[in-house]
């Protein structure tokens, strides 16, 4: 199927199976189908909760036959489509994957792969078995922010890369949502935060430092939302006559209920209006004091790597920040970069000369026009259909570095700050890290 036969250049309507209708599922990528029906159609879509299953099938008009309660259903015997998103929970990512790359589907992955290093290395062989692309959504990649980033360490004025410094800022409310609240608060039954949350970070200095990272160490720890520190006259949920609600920065009440837009609120509950969001703050997970919650991720992190030539990485994750940001600092033998990814601001710092701000075009959607950028990229291989054995930009092969990045980093921080050869982690499951 092509889209608008009147324009010059006709473009093949890609059709999909969406698994997994959550928040990424149905803002993210059933989003991009919506804003660019010529470019992608939702012809099925696989979700067990029944009013998630229902609104997604209601914005892609879908029949009652293509709306399925699993993906068992959705993926038994033959294809439906021409791709497969899936947007699951982390620990539900490997089965549908492994099924979808044996029906022959191409497949848009969700990160992290999988908190399984033998999942994500089966996967990454998988998508060369069956020669089709698992492209994993490494959304930065796809920023016009890091894009420029990349394309200046590729002209050489800096020279080589010596050092970098990389902040994840998560933000206070972020984290009090996602991670103390939300579905990311336990590791045991999503991933361990490096990986769940900085496997992007993880991600992007392998891709700009561009060589095997060989050894890492690692520290952090749930230093802050624990029951010890709960202010005195903490009640156990914000809406229960909370004596320090009014003060208290991680209040429920004040993050759904009296912001001014529905951006965190629309993640706990799909009716919007007062009533609804009051009671999702009474009786839902997310009204919960963050002082007295089931969680145990980390709520800072710091990572140190090593790699090939010698260049250094350092990586900071902290939960405690005014605002969600990344900024970056890549010192070379010629010149510095820095930057601040949500400014879209780039300074370049050639050695003896003067320094030069970098134009970023900003573009729309969520990550700095990640999402929009890495669909409209998966789209254009799954077109061109030349796979290349499952190669991409942030395919399988070249996620898996920054997936076993982070499993090292997860492996030193419960082991007290220890290095850990990453060679040494790969063979440990019978695979060599490819570069």
């Amino acid at each position: 199927m092509y889209g608008k036969v009147g324009s010059i250049n006709l473009v093949k309507q890609i059709t999909a199976v969406l698994v997994g209708a959550g928040a990424r599922g149905r803002f993210v990528y059933g989003a991009y189908a919506n804003k660019y029906p010529d470019e992608l159609k939702i012809v099925a879509i696989a979700e067990p909760n029944e009013e998630r299953r229902q609104l997604a099938a209601a914005e892609h008009q879908l029949m009652p036959g293509q709306v399925f309660e699993s993906w068992e259903q959705v993926l038994s015997n033959r294809k439906v489509a021409d791709i497969v998103v899936i947007s699951t929970q982390d620990k539900m990512h490997y089965a549908p994957t492994m099924r979808a790359l044996e029906l022959g589907y191409d497949v848009l992955l969700e990160k992290p792969m999988s908190p399984s290093v033998d999942e994500v290395i089966a996967m990454a062989h998988a998508s060369r078995k069956h020669n089709r692309l698992l492209s994993v959504s490494h959304v930065l990649r796809y920023t016009p922010f890091w894009s420029k980033i990349k394309e200046v360490i590729e002209s050489g004025i800096i020279g080589t890369i010596a050092s970098v410094q990389l902040s994840e800022n998560v933000g206070y409310f972020h984290m009090a949502h996602s991670f103390v609240r939300g579905n990311w608060n336990k590791s045991e039954e999503t991933s361990p935060m490096i990986l769940q949350k900085s496997c992007h970070d993880m991600d992007i200095l392998s891709w700009l430092i561009d060589e095997k990272c060989t050894g890492i160490s690692s520290y952090g720890s749930l230093l802050h939302f624990r029951s010890e520190n709960a202010p005195e006259g903490a009640a156990l949920r914000c809406s229960e006559g909370c004596a320090v609600e009014r003060e208290c920065p991680y209040s429920a009440i004040r993050i759904y209920e009296e912001a001014d837009t529905h951006e965190w609120s629309r993640f706990i509950t799909n009716d919007l209006t007062p009533e609804g969001i009051k009671e999702a703050i009474q009786k839902g997970p997310f009204g919960r004091c963050v002082y007295h919650c089931d969680n145990n991720v980390v709520d800072h992190q710091v990572v140190n790597m090593m790699f090939e030539s010698g260049a250094t990485a350092s990586f900071t994750m902290s939960g405690f920040s005014h605002d969600v940001s990344r900024t970056v600092q890549i010192m070379g033998t010629l010149g510095e970069i820095r930057g601040y990814m949500e400014k879209n601001e780039i300074v370049l710092y050639p050695f003896g000369k003067e320094a030069i701000d970098i134009l970023v075009t900003a573009e729309e959607g969520g990550h700095g026009g990640g999402d929009e950028g890495l669909m409209r990229e998966f789209l254009k291989q799954v077109r061109n259909e030349n796979n290349n054995g499952g190669q991409g930009l942030t395919s399988a092969e070249a996620s898996l570095q920054s997936h076993l990045m982070a499993f090292a980093a997860e492996q030193s921080r419960l082991a007290g700050g220890s290095s850990v050869e990453i060679q040494g982690l790969s063979e440990q499951h019978g695979h060599s890290v490819c570069s």
